[in-house]
């Protein structure tokens, strides 16, 4: 039986990687294979574009570059990680997918949908997660825990109006497939954001 593939997205600061991993451990308490990964990343080719994307002193880089390098790590990280394992029936952990494209060069850089649609459909097909789950919390929370974490990288160096449409974005694709996301209140404590989660997850299933 092939798996399932959840994406967990949000703004910088939404603790992603924290209830990926509380989501690992539920799912494999339930007797599920797990596999976690993110983007842009996930293989030896998508990890070194990833340095190139994150790393400060790439600036500046061209909006068309930017695009393309993430489409082009995508392109790998689904060949060599995601659809094999997919295939043997592992469910899938994704920090970040598509929706981050749509949500960071689309809605903070302003590279059309059209563009995006067009790199998503040449790279990815009709494939698209089976569930997106959206971290939400306003951008002046999540920057201030993002600043926390240590030096910034090159995305995190954005000005404040970028997050800004970066978090609307989100919410937008959200709105218009509820069919296919969720978005759950990442602005309170680990662990009640954690149970939003188990309800999103127990309900989805």
């Amino acid at each position: 039986m092939r798996g399932k593939f959840i994406t967990i997205e949000g703004p910088e600061g939404a603790g992603k990687s924290t209830q990926i991993s509380f989501l690992q451990t539920t799912l494999i308490d339930r007797g599920f294979e797990v596999v976690c990964t993110r983007e842009p990343g996930g293989t030896r080719v998508a990890e070194a574009v990833r340095t190139v994307l994150l790393d400060p002193e790439s600036r500046p880089m061209s909006i068309d570059t930017e695009t393309l390098l993430m489409f082009a790590a995508r392109a790998d990280h689904l060949e060599q990680v995601i659809e094999p394992a997919l295939k043997t029936g592992h469910w899938v952990l994704c920090d970040r997918f598509t929706d981050a494209t749509y949500a960071y060069q689309g809605g903070g850089r302003g590279v059309s949908i059209d563009r995006i649609g067009a790199l998503e459909q040449w790279v990815q097909g009709e494939f698209r997660p089976d569930l997106c789950i959206i971290l939400d919390l306003d951008v002046e929370t999540g920057l201030a825990r993002a600043r926390r974490r240590g030096a910034a990288d090159r995305f995190e160096r954005e000005q404040f109006d970028f997050f800004r449409r970066v978090r609307q974005t989100y919410l937008d694709r959200a709105a218009a497939a509820p069919e296919r996301y969720a978005v759950v209140d990442a602005s309170v404590n680990v662990q009640d954001v954690s149970m939003q989660l188990l309800k999103v997850l127990d309900s989805w299933m």
